[in-house]
């Protein structure tokens, strides 16, 4: 083994045996039904049963939904914050990534506080709704597509939005043309890595405590530490980190991509 090959065992180890061993322990226990038989007994159950069914469909549903929010949300900040000149805007840059040095249950407690039953305003029954989630989420995960979309407009070229703009193209045009395009791919890997931070969102859905609201790692806790099923946990703890791989894979290439096209540019 080479010395670069000695210097990488180390780390490597640590990996295998903090996350890879783990991991294996999880995938066998699901194979591993109540009465001790192994096989595929309780994938058949839990993929079968229609708890699991509905988990994951509201998974990907406020998945889909904070991810979207938090696209038009964190683009129209970022576009007034990058583009429009007023006093404070880089304090409100600031503050918006404070939010991302704070814990999601924050948030929703935030939230109850203003909109609680017993809350500033009183909202009430909205909060405890899967809209309630939804907008939790937004608010706490936007700064993580704003972020990438603020650098990436950043780079814009200032003389192709004055040619633009010289050949009578309005702001709506310039928008559209010039400096959507250029920050695409960091709109499109925020998108993708507020998609895989909602999908394992377990901070806000619990505190919240929504009316027939069970995401899978809602699913995950309450098989595994309420009725201590774990067999069945560890099938949707896997399920659930199949989906987070594929996710994260989607991630890192359209990161990868996005950091290419800036070579190019430049």
């Amino acid at each position: 083994m080479t010395r670069r090959g000695w210097l990488l065992l180390p780390p490597v180890l640590v990996l295998l045996g903090f996350f890879g061993y783990p991991l294996v322990l999880v995938v066998l226990q699901s194979l591993e039904s109540k009465t001790g038989e192994f096989g595929l007994s309780v994938w058949l159950d839990v993929l079968g049963s229609a708890e699991f069914r509905d988990a994951a469909w509201k998974t990907v549903a406020l998945a889909l939904g904070a991810t979207a929010g938090c696209v038009v949300l964190g683009t129209f900040l970022a576009l007034v914050i990058a583009f429009v000149p007023f006093p404070g805007a880089r304090t409100l840059s600031r503050l918006v990534d404070t939010v991302l040095a704070f814990p999601s249950f924050l948030i929703a407690l935030a939230f109850t506080f203003i909109y609680g039953s017993a809350g500033i305003l009183g909202a009430g029954g909205f909060l405890y709704s899967p809209f309630g989630i939804l907008l939790a989420e937004i608010t706490f995960y936007t700064p993580f597509v704003m972020r990438p979309a603020l650098a990436a407009f950043g780079q814009v070229s200032t003389a192709q939005m004055e040619v633009a703009a010289s050949l009578g193209a309005k702001p709506g045009r310039v928008l559209r043309r010039v400096i959507l395009p250029e920050a695409l791919p960091s709109l499109a890997s925020g998108a993708c890595l507020t998609m895989l931070l909602a999908m394992n969102e377990f901070g806000i859905v619990l505190f919240l405590g929504a009316k027939d609201v069970t995401t899978l790692p809602m699913l995950v806790y309450g098989k595994g530490i309420v009725t201590f099923d774990f067999p069945q946990a560890c099938v949707i703890a896997v399920v659930n980190v199949v989906f987070s791989l594929a996710l994260y894979g989607t991630y890192r290439r359209l990161t990868k991509g996005g950091r290419h096209a800036a070579v190019d540019q430049a």
